[in-house]
């Protein structure tokens, strides 16, 4: 290690004020950090410390030894440096029990045989801890500051690996998610299998720093030494190198995307149905292996609510999404059309819950902190029908086409809807191209809605709550916060303006069709609106 920033019982023991001083016991503890001196001289100390203190005592407090015990023992609790404590004063010898104890916990028990002023020993330490603060601030200081400026030209995240290993003189490993070990400096394949097994074991002598992109773990960075056990400044500098690490990844992720997008024409093609199978294989064994992918879907996310927000980057939004994507077992494609933002969703697991994955994508992306801000719009995806033959991918983008124009008659509050859950929808926008469904709708409802609006009766609710009540009484009257008589009398006008059988099988199910008909092709919030609209 070049330095590292740290005052141990054993440096301590070499100060000036230390020359007639000895350690009795717990030598193989003279490696205990020290962060601070403490003069005690009670006898309760456990809520005093804050660990890897040196005590310094005259012992007049400690005369007998059930006493000096118990203090002895929670200073080994409270994770104290080491305890020194003047002899021949109030204290001739220290008992044998204590030297067991001090042995058994590595705790350095070092007496002094001559008088030494303790305001001399706390002032020189204290000045030695707080001048290697200093220099430990100034040193992370200038570590920051070289790193980020070797950021602007680095061509390669090993410069950065490297960095930290001339810093400190450690073996660095790194390990993107679902990648190998790398290792700076380069070793043999044994000793490299060799610091794998002690990176899993999380040894003493390696410490972690995970980077982190998108609210997600995307690598980790561990360095080792076989000899030391790191401190505050080293894990502070880990802690630097792994936020310069994730800077350089986002930095090449961005880039990379602005590359995809510039290379869309192929994309654009392909979501026509112009490529053959030998192209689409060709280019995929380009991105990844094209064996394993098993089939793809088409989504489409709106370009204009993108657009629109002066603070959602758009390549930083594709960024972000593109990594949820990926941990869900898609392999992501994205074209940047004129009005839209297109994804082509490879699936590289198993397709039997391909509709699961990709709903929990959709949550997490409208959960990320890059659409929490108040001023960020509302995203919506669209998302076609899933094909297991890439021949047809051209089919899932044109159903999520369809399940895109539908989304503007539907309710705008949802993220996402998947073509296959609109069949009511698709059919009733499929039969309106044939027949004016709206008319139809109208005609077949305007008894009740003139009732209505002579009488406010609110029949057309409660023949709506009704019907979703599957014919409850008891459960419309209290979804409507009416009484069962209100209910009734309504029940017989609707009765008398649609006819007596309007719960048999074959009219109930046209009633409920024209219903869902009526306010999709309204699209009113409800039936209020469409009266005052009429009115």
């Amino acid at each position: 290690m070049k330095q590292n920033f740290h005052l141990t019982v054993k440096d301590i023991l070499s100060r000036k004020n230390f020359e007639h001083a000895r350690i009795i016991a717990g030598n193989k503890g003279v490696n205990r950090p020290v962060k601070w001196v403490h003069v005690v001289e009670v006898t309760t100390i456990k809520n005093l410390l804050n660990g890897n203190e040196l005590i310094l005592s005259t012992g007049v407090a400690w005369k007998k030894e059930e006493t000096f015990l118990s203090l002895f023992k929670q200073l080994i609790d409270c994770g104290a440096a080491g305890l020194c404590i003047e002899i021949r004063t109030n204290i001739t010898t220290i008992p044998d029990s204590i030297i067991e104890l001090a042995e058994k916990h590595s705790f350095p028990i070092i007496v002094f045989e001559q008088e030494v002023p303790f305001v001399c020993i706390t002032q020189d330490i204290h000045a030695s801890l707080i001048n290697q603060q200093y220099e430990m601030i100034s040193n992370l200081e200038r570590y920051g500051q070289s790193l980020n400026k070797k950021l602007l030209h680095i061509e390669n995240y090993k410069d950065i690996l490297r960095y930290l290993h001339e810093e400190l003189n450690v073996t660095v490993l790194f390990q993107l998610k679902d990648h190998s070990l790398e290792v700076v400096p380069g070793v043999t394949g044994k000793n490299k299998k060799l610091l794998s097994e002690l990176k899993e074991e999380k040894s003493k002598q390696i410490a972690s720093s995970k980077v982190v992109l998108f609210g997600q773990e995307y690598a980790e960075v561990f360095m080792y030494h076989p000899d030391y056990s790191f401190g505050e400044y080293e894990l502070l500098l880990l802690d630097r190198t792994s936020t310069a690490l994730a800077q350089y990844l986002l930095r090449e992720l961005y880039v990379s995307e602005k590359k995809r997008a510039e290379n869309s024409k192929w994309l654009s093609s392909w979501l026509q149905g112009k490529q053959t199978a030998e192209t689409i294989s060709t280019y995929l064994s380009k991105i990844n292996s094209a064996s394993s992918i098993n089939g793809g879907v088409v989504c489409i996310c709106s370009h204009e609510i993108l657009t629109e927000s002066e603070n959602l980057d758009l390549t930083y939004f594709i960024l972000v999404s593109r990594n949820i994507f990926e941990q869900q077992g898609f392999v992501v494609l994205t074209e940047n059309q004129k009005d839209r933002l297109t994804y082509i969703l490879l699936n590289i697991r198993r397709t039997s819950d391909w509709k699961e994955r990709l709903t929990a994508a959709f949550e997490r992306i409208k959960e990320s902190e890059l659409l929490k801000s108040k001023t960020s719009p509302a995203i919506f995806f669209s998302a076609g029908t899933f094909q297991n033959d890439l021949m047809r991918i051209h089919q899932s983008y044109e159903t999520a086409e369809q399940t895109f124009s539908l989304y503007k008659k539907l309710n705008k509050e949802e993220t996402y809807y998947f073509y296959e859950d609109l069949h009511l929808y698709r059919f009733i926008s499929l039969l309106d191209s044939q027949v004016d469904m709206q008319e139809t709708a109208e005609n077949f409802f305007s008894s009740l809605i003139q009732y209505d609006q002579q009488t406010s009766g609110h029949l057309f609710e409660t023949l709506e709550v009704y019907l979703n009540c599957h014919g409850s009484k008891k459960e419309t009257a209290k979804k409507l916060f009416i009484v069962r008589q209100t209910l009734y009398h309504r029940l017989k006008k609707i009765e008398e303006l649609l006819g007596e059988d309007f719960m048999s099988p074959e009219k109930r199910v046209t009633i409920e069709f024209l219903l869902f008909a009526y306010k999709y092709l309204q699209n009113p919030n409800d039936v209020k609106e469409y009266q005052t609209r009429k009115a």
